[in-house]
């Protein structure tokens, strides 16, 4: 082999590795990404209406009482959480503006303490801005132990601003598994 065909080859092999490392970089830089991305299209598409944070109301909201909302509940749980988890009332008849308590129920069936994140989710996605939880056990970690059943508040206000076309909102959780106990695999942090 001549001295040309070496030099060829390791020329070659240079670049290769520079365009995966650049692939590589590249990749990583999308995941990161995905998160801002994945929340300006749920903005725009009204598609999976996260709430917000907790909510202090600065003065009462004026009730109206001309309107009815229906809000429903729905519970689910991630498919390695083993916990019971449902809400007491399945649906509930509210005026914007008037804030209202209901709970949801949980039942750790492991033989061992589990702590567990909820995740909530309004729809349509519009309803989101104009649903404001001000208790809520998604607000921090709720940690039960073996056999343990659980009753978890939440009260929430629908903002008098929603709009009128909207008459049905749906409240959703799922429940996880914290990252990083109890066997769950550790998650990377946004």
């Amino acid at each position: 082999m001549n001295t040309n065909s070496k030099n060829s080859d390791a020329s070659d092999n240079k670049r290769v590795i520079t365009r995966l490392l650049l692939i590589v970089v590249g990749m990583f830089g999308f995941g990161f990404a995905l998160v801002p991305l994945y929340d300006v299209f749920c903005d725009v598409t009204g598609i999976n209406g996260k709430t917000g944070d907790k909510v202090t109301l600065s003065e009462e909201m004026k009730v109206d009482e001309s309107r009815e909302i229906t809000v429903e509940f729905v519970a689910n749980l991630n498919g390695s959480m083993p916990w019971d988890f449902k809400p007491l009332t399945k649906a509930i008849k509210v005026h914007p503006g008037q804030p209202t308590r209901i709970e949801y129920v949980a039942h750790n069936k492991a033989e061992t303490a589990i702590t567990g994140n909820a995740v909530p989710s309004v729809a349509p996605g519009l309803a989101a801005t104009y649903f404001q939880k001000t208790e809520c056990f998604c607000f921090t970690e709720q940690k039960l132990e073996p056999g343990e059943v659980k009753n978890m508040p939440v009260v929430f206000v629908v903002d008098p601003e929603l709009p009128k076309d909207v008459k049905t909102i749906s409240l959703s959780y799922t429940f996880f598994v914290k990252p990083g106990t109890n066997g769950a695999p550790l998650a990377l942090s946004r």
